[in-house]
């Protein structure tokens, strides 16, 4: 339709929006995402969560009297989706990036060192440099200097990162360097992350380059400044209630404390979600053209299995994580680290955070000397070690952890709360991408139906808010112009 398009056929299009339904199952970041966007264009929308509240991880606690965000605290400013959700909810005033602080590495034979400047994924672009080598030791610069005699390796010749690392650089910026950058942001060794996902342009910049150290010099030349990461003044909780206020202003039906417990196809072609607690105050819903199943792996397969015969494609699962916040005293935390990673084996946490030097509001809301601090527990392939453990017991390892990364003592704990998640898989991790596509297209191959989240895009709002964007265009257009929305 063009531009100039008669008003008969815009009241067309708005009555064909009207005219369908569509359900949105699931209340988490990407749910919320999908209705909004349907719900945009005229299009009738009822959003089905199972808890008493939407937002999924995008939730908070309440530690020593603070409001703190229990597992999302920002978001990778990487494609601009998110800001643009959150400037489009009229949050942009609010937005704010994190501060540029050190992220160190712990657990080294000449004690903790900052992570050096030049690095992508923590691979150095020069071997030599002193806080290299302070890092790898010269045995270990000696080694990944033999990069820059070696014959480049060919476009995608090597998809994992370990395996390249190791093979270019050596055992020590792999041990010391790169696995605890990827066991730390993304719980997953680097032998099980794809190069390209992690450092896109990578393997082309190496070929051309002729050297790994080389590649990660041409591609910093292009990194923006800064961390990289943003986020809302006070919290992510601000964005789920903006989004709710959005919900309910464009007519959103939202209907919580009731699961999904099966779909059925009718006669009509349409869907029928049949919801748990059906009663009088509880009634059934109305059949919906399309179902936009958004909830976690599990609860999608077990929905959508019995409706997509072909949907065998095995989408690799998450690993359990741990996170115990503190709200500590600790003058002489000085906020110089703002996250640190140890090396493997050297500590039973996987990472500590220092939110009160990440974020520029927090010391505000933490006042004095308090300090509020993330230290996670788990990778894919080590069980979190405050698993058997209870509360008290977890909140102590906690504190004895972090004050032990941070190099500095912890006078006093005020408070401490245990989150425990099933994060997706990140999106970098080896064939993930590969899965996750063979999902999808199953799924768009039974006209009504689509599926958006984590387990589908990879972990990170800044995946989660594009794919569940997209995935409900196709829905809506579908609503506007007819025919099958894949």
């Amino acid at each position: 339709m063009s531009d100039t398009a008669p008003e008969d056929d815009l009241r067309e299009l708005a009555a064909a929006a009207h005219e369908r339904h569509v359900v949105v199952i699931g209340g988490g970041i990407a749910g919320i995402v999908a209705a909004l966007e349907c719900a945009k264009v005229g299009v009738r929308v009822t959003l089905v969560e199972a808890s008493d509240r939407l937002g999924g991880n995008l939730r908070t606690i309440d530690v020593a009297g603070l409001e703190l965000d229990a597992a999302v605290e920002g978001w990778s400013s990487r494609g601009g989706a998110v800001r643009a959700l959150a400037a489009e909810l009229g949050l942009d005033g609010q937005i704010v990036p994190a501060n540029d602080t050190r992220t160190w590495i712990s657990g080294l034979p000449s004690g903790a060192a900052p992570l050096p400047a030049g690095t992508i994924a923590g691979v150095p672009e020069n071997p030599w440099d002193e806080d290299v080598r302070r890092i790898i030791g010269w045995s270990g610069t000696w080694r990944a200097y033999v990069d820059r005699l070696r014959p480049p390796l060919t476009i995608g010749k090597e998809r994992s990162l370990g395996a390249l690392v190791r093979s270019r650089m050596g055992a020590a910026v792999l041990d010391r360097l790169v696995a605890p950058v990827s066991l730390g942001v993304y719980g997953t060794h680097p032998d099980d992350i794809d190069v390209e996902a992690v450092a896109p342009g990578l393997s082309t910049a190496l070929t051309r380059t002729g050297s790994l150290s080389g590649a990660v010099s041409d591609l910093l030349v292009d990194r923006p400044k800064g961390t990289g990461l943003e986020g809302l003044v006070g919290g992510m909780s601000r964005l789920v209630a903006a989004a709710q206020r959005r919900l309910e202003e464009l007519g959103v039906e939202v209907v919580l404390g009731r699961a999904a417990t099966r779909l059925e196809r009718l006669d009509d072609g349409r869907w029928w979600p049949e919801l748990a607690g059906e009663s009088e105050d509880a009634p059934a819903l109305d059949p919906a053209d399309d179902v936009i199943v958004a909830t976690s792996a599990s609860e999608a397969r077990r929905l959508l299995e019995p409706a997509v015969p072909a949907l065998d494609a095995r989408v690799p699962t998450a690993h359990p994580v741990e996170v115990v916040t503190l709200v500590v005293e600790a003058p002489e935390i000085d906020g110089s680290r703002g996250a640190v990673y140890p090396v493997a084996g050297t500590a039973r946490a996987v990472s500590v955070v220092d939110s009160t030097a990440r974020w520029p509001w927090m010391p505000i809301l933490a006042g004095g000397h308090a300090r509020v601090l993330r230290v996670s527990f788990g990778t894919a392939a080590t069980p979190a070690a405050t698993t058997e453990l209870d509360d008290q017991a977890a909140f102590a390892l906690a504190a004895e952890e972090a004050s032990a990364l941070l190099g500095a003592p912890i006078a006093a704990v005020r408070g401490a709360a245990r989150e425990r998640f099933d994060p997706p898989t990140p999106a970098s991790a080896l064939e993930h991408a590969a899965a996750a596509a063979a999902a999808r297209s199953a799924i768009r191959a039974v006209p009504g139906l689509a599926g958006v989240g984590g387990w589908l895009a990879g972990s990170g709002l800044a995946q989660i808010v594009p794919d569940a964007v997209e995935e409900a265009e196709r829905v809506r257009r579908r609503a506007l112009f007819g025919g099958s929305a894949g």
